[in-house]
């Protein structure tokens, strides 16, 4: 058991690491919008995270395990990368989404990423979770000939983005 948690539930244990909305949103930002920067994060959050917020969620998620920092040299930026820890919260990121597609209303643009996952299934999941590896812990993909699942995810959201600004 850590010895910061309050309890051995592992359930307590993983809320304790991954409760936090802004930590959560921070990792869909890096998993999903692959921003690696401070800056990236800052100026692509949907939510507004203000700078202290997130540079406080950095800090937590990368002393938690998630992350990874690889410091700036002398003219360039300081570098996120995910841990295979910080991989593995994906299919909870999933899971919360299948339930916010059911019960919470959202608008498609941001909705549509979530549902290619949810139809995309185990295969997917995989699929994605194989790129992440090889993006961030330089993990080559079992199968390089596969179509990137970022590519599908890239596609649906633009697809969804045309479709909103005719609506509009």
């Amino acid at each position: 058991m850590d010895s910061a948690s309050r309890s051995g539930c592992p359930i307590n244990a993983a809320v304790e690491v991954l409760g936090d909305p802004w930590g959560m949103l921070v990792l869909r930002d890096i998993i999903f919008g692959n921003r690696r920067h401070f800056r990236e994060l800052i100026a692509g959050s949907e939510e507004g995270i203000a700078t202290n917020i997130l540079s406080s969620r950095l800090k937590r998620l990368t002393a938690a395990g998630l992350l990874t920092r690889q410091d700036a040299q002398r003219g360039q930026r300081v570098t996120y990368s995910l841990t295979e820890a910080g991989i593995q919260v994906l299919p909870i990121m999933v899971a919360l989404g299948n339930w916010g597609l059911i019960h919470r209303d959202g608008s498609r643009r941001l909705r549509v990423r979530a549902e290619l996952l949810r139809d995309g299934g185990p295969e997917l999941l995989t699929r994605f979770m194989d790129e992440l590896r090889e993006i961030h812990l330089g993990i080559p993909r079992p199968d390089p000939d596969a179509p990137r699942a970022s590519e599908q995810l890239r596609t649906a959201y633009e697809t969804a983005m045309r479709e909103q600004s005719t609506q509009d």
